[in-house]
């Protein structure tokens, strides 16, 4: 039996000010979160892209067609009370970031790794003061302390709605390190995905394409993109 979506109830929506930041009305009446929390968004341009939701809704509310929604959901509902597990979940990724772990073979993807990866270790050992060491193979060898703690003030640091973004960017991409470059603008979101994918790519060269895998891809580069926006929009 399918489940019957919530009809449009409204005619017009705004977005307001409000105490701690913007917040839309909808009619007149304020837009709570599933937990039943205030809708409050840090920056205008954040409550624009979820006025643009609400108001593209036609006779029935589709929560898929509404990414932004979602995302400030879950930062009020979900990070914002459990902001240091969050944090520490990610700040783990460190430990044993993709960008470290390289291949003992063949040379050709050495090669490839050390080329798309050693840059973005560079970038965050100059820009956010920690260099994590690459390591040939798969058995973890713990990187050091030091520059996990810096890297570790630097996720606590965020606001829950910088952080629900950077939980995406971080687990989808599976790199602390290139969380952080996509955050802080070191290249374009797509090549920072590209990147992150290199080890997928390589397997699809030698074995072929697989509609399956590819489509699966597609639905978590989507998700990257749509985090990096709502990170931005959070400043």
């Amino acid at each position: 039996m399918s489940e019957l979506k919530p009809k449009r109830f409204w005619t017009s929506g705004a977005v307001v000010e409000t105490d701690g930041g913007y917040t839309i009305e909808l009619d007149g009446r304020r837009v709570k979160t599933p937990a039943k929390a205030a809708l409050v968004l840090p920056t205008h341009a954040m409550a624009e892209a979820v006025a643009e939701e609400w108001d593209a809704q036609e006779k029935e509310i589709d929560p898929t067609t509404m990414p932004f929604t979602r995302s400030a959901n879950a930062a009020i509902d979900k990070v914002q009370h459990q902001h240091d597990e969050v944090a520490k979940m990610l700040t783990d990724y460190g430990d044993s970031d993709l960008l470290c772990y390289r291949a003992t073979h063949p040379e050709t993807l050495q090669k490839r790794q050390s080329e798309a990866w050693d840059p973005a270790l560079d970038w965050a050992a100059e820009m956010l003061g920690s260099r994590l060491i690459p390591i040939a193979g798969v058995v973890h060898q713990p990187q050091d302390d030091k520059a996990l703690r810096r890297l570790r003030r630097r996720v606590h640091a965020l606001n829950a709605f910088q952080l629900a973004a950077f939980h995406d960017l971080v687990s989808l991409s599976g790199s602390l390190i290139l969380g952080f470059a996509a955050a802080q603008d070191w290249r374009e979101p797509d090549e920072i995905w590209q990147i992150s994918r290199l080890d997928e790519i390589w397997q699809i060269e030698q074995w072929g394409h697989d509609d399956e895998a590819h489509a699966a891809a597609e639905v978590k580069k989507s998700a990257f993109l749509h985090a990096k926006r709502f990170y931005d929009l959070s400043i």
